[in-house]
């Protein structure tokens, strides 16, 4: 409806100024328009979730949103001017209200998903499990992200220096808190952020002592065959990769962490859903065979058509908590938080309102 609306008004006003001749440059013009105002509605949607980031959590964390940076753009046009500055991107933080900071405490980097998109109050629930468990949690809004503009919007680097912002964001709760241990430090994402979490652990194994990828991304060649040439136009456009992977096939085994099983050296759990209509269990199948085949250990688990899919453990059906509590176990065999779950009622009780 919001798109409707806001194409019937573009279309009015462009006609309006210019009549109904010159079509072609009409049709290019409110096409520009409306690209333009998704950008807008993107930053209005933004501030208005980090708004309901206090009424969701606030009541058990204190709350801040940083800003920080990580590489100068890939496709930096200043640089031959001179400037080629670092990026500047925002970082949510996350620290549980009954922290004492006399003592050390884990860290978990939560890599959003999306191709783009941002770290959002759909994650509420992950959150307040994670800080009932202790856990201090960053969630950085690495380039590309939405609700930023149109040109952070174009920063994006898929399987890249995304990478590099999201350890700038580790580095950067390492260096400015004290009760943070830098030796109890968790990657953590799902989709796109499991692609972000696995590429972290192979480029960074020191900054990392555990790892968890839900549904990743995994083979960004084998996607290209399944997925629509709109997808594919995110990646191929001149301001991101540029080429398709059909031109430029080992760009994007770059970028994948199938390509790179070998440089695994950090405890990892992957898990993967059968009825997965985005990331399809086949491409993870295929990074689960190039880890065994580089002989490294690791642990994972391929659930049968579970309800949700791609999100099928990151819902609130009980046997998505259910799935839930494995992964938490998983990571606190490594971090060791305070507070690890140890069932599904104190789950319910840290995420959901529960009458007792």
């Amino acid at each position: 409806m919001k798109k409707l609306i806001l194409l019937v008004a573009s279309l009015f006003l462009i006609i309006t100024t210019y009549g109904q001749n010159n079509t072609a440059t009409l049709l290019k013009e409110l096409q520009t328009a409306i690209d333009k105002n998704e950008h807008r509605f993107d930053i209005l949607e933004k501030k208005i979730d980090d708004v309901l980031w206090y009424h969701k959590v606030g009541d058990i964390a204190f709350i801040d949103k940083v800003v920080i940076t990580g590489p100068p753009p890939a496709n930096e046009k200043n640089a031959t001017l001179g400037f080629n500055n670092p990026l500047k991107f925002n970082a949510y933080v996350f620290i549980p209200k009954k922290t004492d900071v006399s003592k050390k405490y884990p860290l978990i980097v939560l890599a959003h998903g999306g191709v783009h998109a941002n770290f959002s109050t759909y994650n509420t629930h992950i959150l307040r499990e994670l800080m009932a468990q202790g856990y201090i949690v960053v969630a950085p809004e690495y380039r590309g992200s939405t609700g930023y503009g149109e040109s952070f919007w174009k920063n994006i680097d898929y399987g890249g220096l995304e990478i590099q912002d999201c350890d700038a964001s580790r580095a950067y709760m390492v260096e400015n808190y004290s009760f943070i241990d830098k030796t109890r430090v968790g990657a953590v994402g799902w989709s796109h952020g499991g692609l972000i979490s696995l590429m972290s652990v192979f480029q960074y194994p020191e900054n990392y002592a555990v790892c968890f990828a839900g549904v990743p991304v995994s083979d960004l060649v084998m996607r290209m065959g399944y997925q629509g040439e709109s997808y594919h136009n995110l990646f191929s456009a001149d301001y991101h990769i540029g080429k398709k992977a059909t031109e430029d096939p080992e760009e994007y085994r770059r970028r994948s962490p199938v390509w790179h099983a070998e440089k695994l050296k950090t405890p990892l759990l992957i898990h993967t859903n059968t009825n997965d209509d985005d990331v399809h269990v086949m491409e993870v199948e295929s990074l689960i065979r190039a880890l065994k085949a580089a002989e490294k250990k690791f642990e994972y688990e391929i659930f049968k058509d579970i309800p949700g899919g791609h999100s099928f453990d990151r819902i609130d059906l009980k046997q998505s908590r259910e799935i839930r509590l494995k992964i938490w176990s998983f990571l606190a065999k490594y971090l060791n938080p305070p507070a690890p779950m140890k069932n599904l009622k104190e789950m319910e009780k840290a995420a959901y309102v529960v009458i007792e």
